[in-house]
């Protein structure tokens, strides 16, 4: 379809008005993407942002994984995998209003929709994690986490497959989760492998004993015995929202993930990758390379490098394009900006899905591509003024080529922007152009 956007004063306009105009001819104009599952809590506002404003994204949504930056006392311990968020500076928020009040007060070149990190809660009220909460922690959890509610936090978030959060019963979860009713559950799952069915099966129980939202992270099958499972996990979404739960589920378009370097994830990965630790040499080897290298065995090597990040191999390609081809999936990148090495997928998601999925294997179509990464998350996430272009509504933009749009970003070299993105506007302000960033903040801390 042919014809003009216009903008005034930060939104889509019927008419325009005076100032400067861009032929997009030959181009293509879409919503600003909603990246729906990112770690950019200290980024977003101490960054430029370059590795999402560069492939299009206006609007990140942050605190995933169980992990925020917030509301945490100085001084508290930051377990891992919080502690890669940020340096350890950044852990200065006591609540998370502060948190929110210093992003407006520095300013934040995109949206964002901020979650709470129920491990992050968990560091906040309790001496040690290897077991369930007591009542009165978990009331302390409650409060701060209606606390941040009352500041603007859509809503709360869990990473169960990780040693901060998983001793947590699902009735300390019921519990914290409650104050979220009409919100945001967001969940890595307790298992993604064998007992991924058993793990949905417990977000979707927190979810209906709560009255919160569901939303699946990074849905995904890992370790070869379970390839193939995808087909199994998606009716059981199916089945589950069809009796009336509000569930939603997001992907990232690679067959590989990224995290701590841990022995659990190591043996189950075709291959692991180093992608952050304290040694600078080991980063950007592979496991297998250093214990060569070293000598030792890959067990020696990831104890001699913990705390560390890494990618493994541990999925298979058909999973992937099914899950990104279901109707219901929305797209997000999971990337870990503090990683000296990380995954592509920090850089290269959004025109990953639209250069190699849908233009080049027909996957799915560019329109169902755009729907998946803008007008979806904006109604999952509750932004009504967001993922379309309408009059009224804010003028979050992309300007980009169909025909040469592509990542560029590789496990080898990470930290390459797309190609194909011509300009990307955020509240009408442009925040990426001829190949740059162009310094603006004109991002919006957003409300529920």
């Amino acid at each position: 379809m042919i014809g003009d956007v216009h903008v005034t004063d930060g939104v889509f306009a019927r008419h325009r008005g005076g100032g400067e105009s861009i032929d997009g001819t030959a181009l293509a104009v879409c919503p600003g993407f909603i990246d729906t599952h990112t770690h950019d809590d200290f980024a977003v506002g101490f960054a430029d942002m370059a590795p999402k404003v560069s492939q299009g994204v206006t609007t990140v949504v942050t605190g995933n994984c169980g992990e925020s930056l917030a509301p945490l006392q100085p001084g508290r311990e930051i377990p891992e995998p919080v502690c890669f968020l940020g340096p350890h500076s950044a852990f200065r928020y006591p609540t998370f209003g502060d948190y929110l009040g210093d992003l407006r007060a520095v300013g934040v070149p995109v949206n964002v929709v901020a979650l709470v990190g129920h491990a992050t809660l968990r560091a906040a009220v309790m001496p040690e994690f290897d077991r369930d909460s007591t009542a009165a922690e978990r009331s302390a959890m409650r409060q701060l986490l209606a606390d941040a509610v009352v500041a603007g936090a859509f809503g709360v978030s869990t990473g169960l497959e990780y040693d901060p959060a998983r001793s947590a019963s699902a009735d300390e979860l019921i519990d914290v989760v409650s104050v979220c009713r009409g919100l945001l559950y967001t969940s890595h799952l307790r298992d993604e492998a064998d007992g991924v069915i058993e793990a949905m099966d417990e977000a979707f129980h927190i979810g209906r004993a709560t009255g919160a939202r569901v939303v699946l992270s990074h849905h995904k099958c890992s370790g070869r015995q379970n390839f193939g499972r995808s087909v199994e996990t998606l009716e059981h979404f199916e089945r589950a929202a069809a009796a009336g739960l509000d569930v939603s589920l997001d992907v990232y378009p690679y067959d590989a993930c990224s995290t701590i370097l841990d022995p659990m994830f190591v043996r189950s990965s075709r291959r692991t990758l180093i992608t952050s630790c304290a040694i600078p040499e080991a980063i950007g080897r592979s496991l297998d390379e250093l214990a060569a290298l070293w000598n030792v065995s890959e067990g020696t090597v990831v104890e001699r490098l913990r705390p560390a990040g890494a990618v493994y191999f541990d999925m298979d390609e058909a999973d992937v394009q099914r899950v990104i081809a279901h109707p219901a999936s929305m797209i997000g990148s999971d990337g870990l900006p503090m990683d000296a090495r990380p995954h592509p997928r920090l850089w290269g998601t959004f025109a990953r899905v639209l250069g190699h999925y849908a233009r080049d294997l027909r996957l799915i179509s560019m329109g169902e591509a755009i729907r998946k990464m803008t007008s979806l998350p904006a109604a999952t996430f509750g932004l009504p003024d967001r993922g379309l272009i309408a009059p009224g509504l804010a003028a979050d933009m992309v300007l980009f080529d169909p025909a040469t749009v592509i990542d560029t970003a590789t496990y080898d070299n990470p930290c390459q922007p797309a190609v194909g993105i011509h300009t990307v506007w955020v509240n009408g302000v442009p925040v990426w152009a001829l190949g740059h960033t162009t310094h603006d903040r004109p991002g919006v801390v957003l409300k529920p």
